[in-house]
């Protein structure tokens, strides 16, 4: 008896986690989130349904904001530029090299170029798609990023 109350507890224990392994996975969104350079706009979508569009500023004359598709490769809530004299770039999602996406202080110039190559957000809305991608993981997000 004794070892049938075992087995029924290791079976209860691995259906357990199973599902919880599943219930994650199975609700990982998928985030794309799509710049345009000629519109100074970002683009964000939720398993392919519209969720935000945003003002940004990218990369502004002599300097080059990256074009192509990339997958984030680092999350940082709270990075300072080790290139710009400790800038704050609040909410920062590496996603090739040394370029970014993070929220930025400079929300006037929002909607125009005038970044050292990195993608400006409000930090509000910084925020908010850090928040997606860390919810629903950097492997599920994109980012598209076209002239």
């Amino acid at each position: 008896m004794k070892r049938l109350l075992q087995a029924a507890a290791i079976l209860l224990l691995t259906v357990v986690v199973a599902v919880a392994l599943f219930t994650t996975i199975a609700h990982a969104a998928q985030v794309v989130a799509q710049i345009s350079l000629s519109a100074q706009r970002m683009q964000v979508f939720v398993d392919g349904r519209p969720k935000h569009t945003w003002k940004v500023s990218t990369a502004r004359p002599g300097y080059r904001t990256p074009t192509g598709t990339f997958k984030p490769y680092m999350l940082s809530p709270n990075h300072r530029s080790s290139l710009y004299g400790g800038a704050p770039m609040p909410y920062s999602i590496f996603f090739s090299g040394n370029y970014a996406i993070h929220g930025s202080t400079e929300v006037k110039h929002l909607g125009r170029p005038a970044s050292h190559g990195c993608v400006r957000l409000h930090p509000n809305n910084a925020a908010k798609l850090y928040s997606l991608v860390q919810q629903n993981g950097r492997s599920n997000t994109t980012i598209l990023i076209r002239n």
